[in-house]
């Protein structure tokens, strides 16, 4: 069973993006992910949690999730103007990655999942 990964700025820069090596964006990870930036305190984030369990099941082998708490990590957190949580950035292969902001809803993670990272829905 897939789990969503917690991301601290040190596994961020190995799995995303090493900002201390590149000024320009780099994706460092084999595969497309998402990455959830919230907040213990944030209700909207904790109706975002369930959901991102199941995506991360449903899409296992074909991308990653990862969480970065905002509070712990504001250097993260700054670098990307977070401004409101739930905050969702879309990181594709290729290409720049999209934030998305607030708690969406399932069908809409899939549409982003889709059309950014280029990742069709697993056949049930």
């Amino acid at each position: 069973m897939a789990k969503v990964e917690f991301l601290s700025e040190e596994t961020f820069k190995t799995k995303v993006f090493n900002f201390e090596k590149n000024k320009d964006w780099t994706f460092e990870g084999d595969k497309p992910c998402m990455i959830d930036f919230y907040a213990d305190w944030c209700q909207p984030c904790k109706m975002v949690a369930p959901i991102l369990e199941e995506l991360s099941d449903e899409y296992d082998g074909k991308i990653d999730i990862y969480k970065i708490d905002t509070e712990a990590e504001r250097n993260l957190a700054g670098m990307f103007g977070i401004q409101s949580i739930p905050s969702l950035l879309f990181v594709p292969q290729e290409g720049q990655p999209q934030m998305a902001v607030g708690a969406l809803p399932k069908e809409t993670f899939k549409k982003a999942i889709a059309d950014v990272l280029k990742v069709e829905e697993p056949s049930a």
